[in-house]
Formats: C-alpha cells, structure tokens, sequence
C-alpha cells in the first residue's frame, strides 16, 4: 500500500501562485509514476500532470500547460505542483495520485484550492 499526503492549498488571488506538495509513504518502490487531478463539485475529475517517478518525463493538461509545473524529490518521496498565473476558474479540489504504468492505484484525499478574483 501506498499513503499520499497533499498539502499546499489555500485561498489566493488571481494571478498569484501557490505550490502543492505530495508526500508517498509505504510502499514506495511500486511507484512509477505521479500526478496531479482536479476536481470541480458537479464535474468529472480532470488531468492536470504526471511525472515519470524514475526518468522524470511530464505530460500536463492542455488547460494548465505553461502556467503549472510538476516535479518531484525522490529522496523524500515527494512530488510537486507550482501553479503560478491562477485564475478563477483553476479553483477545485486537487489531488496527488500514484500508480504503475497504465493504472492510478492510489489517491491522496485532496486539498482545496481557490482562486478569487
């Protein structure tokens, strides 16, 4: 098993930036990739970016692509999202994920963020 953690989120206004973290802990070594979703009350969770655990290859969401970074610290099992350039409608629930190469096997319990304008 493997337990995600996110942390990072809050309030803040359009334009400005904030920084999600997501620490893996448990079974780590059955990590081969992470990634970060969003999710919007009434709507499907959404993409936002993933990144390889090993070779660090990204692939992000067309929506956020430009504005959003994803990274990762292997030696604390941790990834990242740097979201900078907020708007209005980035404001949902985010959450970490974790999974091998064709399936998310483990999700974090969110953290809300909310962009005002």
């Amino acid at each position: 098993q493997v337990q995600l953690v996110e942390s990072g989120g809050g309030l803040v206004q359009a334009g400005g930036s904030l920084r999600l973290s997501c620490a893996a802990s448990g079974r780590t070594s059955s990590i081969y990739t992470m990634g970060w979703f969003r999710r919007v009350p009434g709507k499907d969770r959404d993409f936002i970016a993933r990144i390889s655990w090993t070779g660090g290859s990204t692939v992000y969401a067309d929506s956020i692509k430009g504005r959003f970074t994803i990274s990762r610290d292997n030696a604390k099992n941790t990834v990242y999202l740097q979201m900078n350039s907020l708007k209005p409608e980035d404001t949902a629930v985010y959450y970490c994920a974790a999974g091998g190469q064709t399936t998310w096997s483990y999700w974090g319990q969110g953290t809300q963020v909310t962009v005002s304008s």
